[in-house]
């Protein structure tokens, strides 16, 4: 192998944990590539919601939030499928930017850091062998002494690792689907609503330029038993809720067609496979209902890079670096994804739902709590 050929670390998936990866990687000058299957900018399935926890982060490696007027989140309203609605402070709060902005900035970044960035560029195997990881896209190889899962929801690497939860019979857990749009609509900026449906919900918030995402999941059985027809599962089934009826009514819809996503799976996933560090959605997707996706992606790419500069620069040994990064990892996120699990559980039934905001309305306490763990 020449030496000029081999890099410090290889980054499958260019979404939010990848691309701050490599940033903070690169910086330091290690030799970076990263593997992106689409080409910037691009629109991605996605809340796009950021708790503030991230908005330092974001700033300190070069993204100018304060220049793009984002909304400011501070609000946040429940409803379910009947319609019984319950509205609550967020302690923390957050703001709304969308994929296609953010995404496309870190790219920036990244390569202005150095980052090899390969886009439209497919990863079909990654391999290690003696203590070396080689990385297959078509005819071509690449080698690298590290190399990181930041490959979103679902991959076709996730079934090439046998990853456990791509083994899982459909249940509950692990077979949703999901859909995007930006509209434009009368609604609070300072909120995010998440409204509930019969085995699903949707969450609503603004992001740039006075958009709204509007973005809901639901069970792959409620497509199919629409004639996997979008539209008739919107109808059917989506704007049953009463708020959510009102907004696919009057707003005004800015593209075509919806992204869409489908086998998702909130099944409990591992934060390293056959040496992989993984990251962001890879090693593990909180609900929804808990939200917080894109900041768990930022932070554990904290975590990442602090356990890989430690081992490149041989201060621990790869055994080392794993044990630590996947002890971090659970001790941060662990908490937070069984809330996330459990939570869900109370929503997208009638009853149910109605049952637990009635209980939100009469004891704000237990929403605050709730909030907080989540």
């Amino acid at each position: 192998m020449n030496p000029s050929s081999l890099y410090d670390v290889a980054i499958v998936g260019g979404g939010v944990a990848g691309l701050c990866l490599s940033i903070q990687l690169a910086r330091e000058n290690y030799k970076v590539i990263l593997f992106e299957k689409e080409k910037y900018p691009f629109h991605k399935v996605c809340g796009e919601y950021v708790s503030m926890e991230s908005w330092n982060f974001l700033e300190s490696l070069g993204v100018p939030l304060s220049e793009w007027k984002l909304p400011h989140i501070r609000r946040l309203l429940l409803s379910s499928p009947s319609g019984l609605s319950s509205g609550h402070d967020l302690p923390l709060g957050g703001f709304g930017v969308s994929r296609y902005t953010l995404d496309n900035y870190l790219a920036k970044l990244a390569r202005a850091s150095g980052v090899e960035l390969r886009e439209s560029t497919k990863v079909d195997h990654v391999e290690f062998a003696q203590d070396t990881f080689h990385v297959y896209s078509g005819s071509a190889k690449y080698s690298a002494r590290l190399t990181c899962g930041a490959f979103g929801k679902r991959s076709n690497l996730d079934v090439k690792l046998k990853r456990g939860f791509v083994q899982k019979k459909p249940g509950k857990l692990n077979n949703y689907i999901a859909v995007k749009y930006h509209i434009r609509a009368n609604l609070p900026s300072d909120q995010i609503a998440l409204h509930n449906f019969e085995n699903g919900y949707s969450g609503i918030s603004q992001v740039e330029d006075n958009k709204y995402c509007l973005c809901y999941m639901t069970t792959a059985a409620n497509l199919q038993n629409c004639n996997n027809q979008i539209t008739q599962l919107e109808k059917n089934i989506v704007r049953q809720n009463p708020f959510l009826n009102s907004i696919f009514e009057e707003a005004v819809f800015l593209y075509d067609t919806p992204v869409t996503i489908a086998q998702i799976s909130f099944d409990k996933k591992s934060p390293l496979e056959n040496h992989l560090l993984m990251s962001g959605d890879a090693a593990g997707m909180v609900t929804p209902l808990c939200g917080n996706g894109m900041s768990m992606a930022m932070h554990g790419s904290k975590i990442a890079y602090i356990e890989i500069d430690r081992y490149l620069q041989g201060k621990i040994t790869r055994f080392e670096m794993e044990s630590a990064y996947q002890d971090k990892w659970n001790n941060t996120f662990h908490a937070r994804m069984v809330a996330g699990r459990s939570i869900q559980k109370l929503f997208g039934k009638r009853r149910v739902t109605d049952v637990f905001l009635r209980t939100m309305k009469i004891l704000p306490g237990v929403a605050t709590s709730l909030i907080k763990k989540t």
